[in-house]
């Protein structure tokens, strides 16, 4: 980063994460690269004098905001039915989202998290005419999709999952190769080995340690997944006092030295920001660090942007990628006045010619939850974006291995899991002691 400050990178950084002066890629009528079924949609007829209002989670990349208003001005220009969108900070929106649901009054739609649309789930609108118009059009739903939106073990659709956005290992090439390593190693001893070779060569990891929706709870959440650790049994019984919890805290204990001091403060943008710094080489993150990269104007971040690479979060001793997605669920409410606005707003916004170009356009940030939009053309004119494909083809979830259910989201919510892991990472608790009080704490949040 020749030329380039710590403070002028950091400057950069922040505002390519944020700023609208992004350039798009294009639509490229990207619609047209779906495959999809000849499926007559359910006749939602909106309610005469309709108006809808929208809240949803902030961007990350640009053409997220841009895209979605896009579509949802084409929406109104088509129906006449106005729509207010308000995005706002990703930690504000579980509160906002609670005091419209405890009140009965505020948005229309609330895009909100995961496995939210379980613990209201007896103020919403059913969604399975329009959840199993979508599928049956589109090659059907991802596995995530259908845990996290369907009521636990049956076939009633809560909301529409619009997206989940990855979490895989984002790196600096060069940096890899210099300490050694072709790839990530999958092993845990030798991915501390990688850790503490670059963390040597003065380019640390980082990693959330803090209370950051995404990346805190992705990270927790792969240290238990990668050694076979979970939070429940499939009972729902909380199963974190384990051995396998255990090696997972003594190996997050070992790999704290090896990262960038301040990641117990970390929210979710804070790794976005130290890896177009410069100050770390390795973290798991969404595709918003390469496309804030690949789209700047500045050579140096183009050039950074360049050493970029993604793998697969490491497997550690799991079977499949020990990684889920944080998914956005678009999630109406009994209080609202317009229930067939609200489902025809959903529908027009999950259709090809809408969510193709936003989903192309943020280059895969909120990955798809339809298999078909898995196979359009853009994610081959990129081989780095690979392993966000399907991010949502995953069995892992907050709640993992038990039923999702209200209680089982407020653990998440919480950061439970995040500030054992913290705990123990900074010597201020040892293994078995941070063990037993989050298996504690996580028992009183899953009784209610």
């Amino acid at each position: 980063m020749t030329g380039l400050t710590r403070r002028g990178a950091l400057a950069s950084g922040a505002a390519l994460i944020g700023s609208s002066a992004i350039p798009l890629i294009g639509a490229r009528a990207a619609d047209l690269d779906v495959p999809t079924k000849d499926v007559a949609p359910p006749n939602f007829k909106p309610e005469s004098g309709a108006s809808l209002r929208v809240l949803r989670p902030a961007k990350f990349v640009d053409p997220d905001e841009v895209y979605f208003r896009a579509n949802t001005k084409k929406f109104t220009e088509q129906t006449g039915i106005e729509v207010r969108v308000d995005f706002v900070g990703w930690e504000d929106l579980r509160p906002q989202t609670a005091v419209a649901a405890n009140t009965g009054a505020g948005p229309d739609i609330i895009i909100g998290w995961g496995s939210d649309p379980q613990i209201y789930a007896d103020k919403l609108i059913p969604m399975n005419d329009l959840a199993d118009y979508l599928g049956a059009k589109y090659g059907g739903w991802h596995e995530l999709a259908l845990l996290y939106s369907r009521r636990w073990h049956s076939k009633d659709w809560l909301a529409i999952p619009m997206g989940g956005s990855g979490g895989a290992s984002v790196y600096r090439k060069s940096w890899m190769n210099e300490a050694g390593f072709d790839r990530i190693p999958d092993d845990h001893a030798n991915f501390l080995k990688m850790a503490e070779k670059l963390h040597k060569n003065g380019h640390p990891v980082g990693f959330a340690l803090g209370h950051a929706v995404g990346d805190g709870n992705g990270f927790a959440n792969w240290m238990l997944w990668s050694h076979g650790a979970a939070l429940t049994d499939e009972a729902g019984k909380v199963s974190l006092d384990s051995k396998e919890t255990i090696a997972a805290l003594k190996f997050a204990k070992e790999l704290y030295p090896f990262m960038v001091p301040g990641t117990l403060s970390w929210g979710d943008p804070s790794n976005n920001k130290a890896f177009v710094s410069g100050d770390i080489s390795l973290t798991f993150n969404g595709v918003s660090i390469y496309f804030a990269l690949k789209n700047s104007p500045d050579p140096k971040l183009q050039a950074i942007a360049a050493d970029t690479y993604h793998q697969l979060e490491p497997f550690g001793t799991a079977k499949r990628p020990p990684q889920t997605a944080l998914v956005v669920n678009a999630m109406a409410f009994k209080h609202t006045k317009y229930p067939n606005a609200a489902k025809e707003y959903l529908r027009f916004m999950m259709e090809a010619p809408q969510y193709a170009p936003w989903l192309a356009n943020c280059l895969g940030y909120w990955s798809n939850p339809l298999k078909a939009y898995g196979k359009m053309a853009f994610w081959d004119g990129d081989p780095k974006l690979k392993p966000y494909i399907d991010v949502m083809d995953t069995p892992y979830y907050d709640a993992y291995r038990g039923p999702i259910t209200a209680q089982s989201s407020t653990v998440a919510a919480n950061y439970t899991l995040v500030d054992m892991f913290a705990s123990v990472a900074t010597g201020n608790a040892t293994p078995e002691a941070a063990v037993k009080q989050a298996a504690k704490q996580a028992a009183r949040y899953l009784k209610g």
